[in-house]
């Protein structure tokens, strides 16, 4: 079974329901829970999913979790990773952090809406909407 790993933003566009992105997002994590694939994600992304919510949807942020939690797997950010992301040459620390997570976790393909922050990556990096086409 293939492992996609969902990057924050892709988390937001569907628990938010962001205009635009809402659809192709809350398309990826329907078919994580119809099992077409193991859909992950880390820790941090997690925590920073938690942290939009609070501000934005704070009333249901921990039923929203929860239900994602039920789809979706978190990988554990350690010391191998952030140490990877520090040398790595990312414009973008945190997506440096990201792609090395997935990359431990060995996933297949890393689902983001800044595609061009990965540039570094060895995991093919796909929008929502190309990796829906590519089903």
């Amino acid at each position: 079974m293939k492992k996609i790993f969902l990057d924050s933003d892709i988390i937001l566009d569907a628990l938010l329901k962001r205009p635009g992105f809402y659809l192709p997002a809350m398309n990826i994590i329907n078919l994580a829970y119809q099992l077409h694939f193991k859909a992950i994600t880390s820790s941090v992304a997690f925590v920073n999913v938690h942290y939009f919510l609070d501000k934005f949807d704070r009333a249901n942020k921990f039923q929203l979790l929860i239900d994602l939690r039920s789809i979706v797997s978190i990988i554990e950010i350690g010391e191998t990773t952030i140490d990877l992301a520090l040398k790595s040459g990312f414009s973008d620390f945190e997506d440096a952090v990201q792609c090395y997570a997935a990359m431990g976790a060995k996933a297949d393909i890393i689902i983001t809406r800044n595609i061009k922050d990965y540039k570094q990556s060895t995991i093919t990096v796909l929008t929502a909407e190309q990796f829906l086409r590519t089903l």
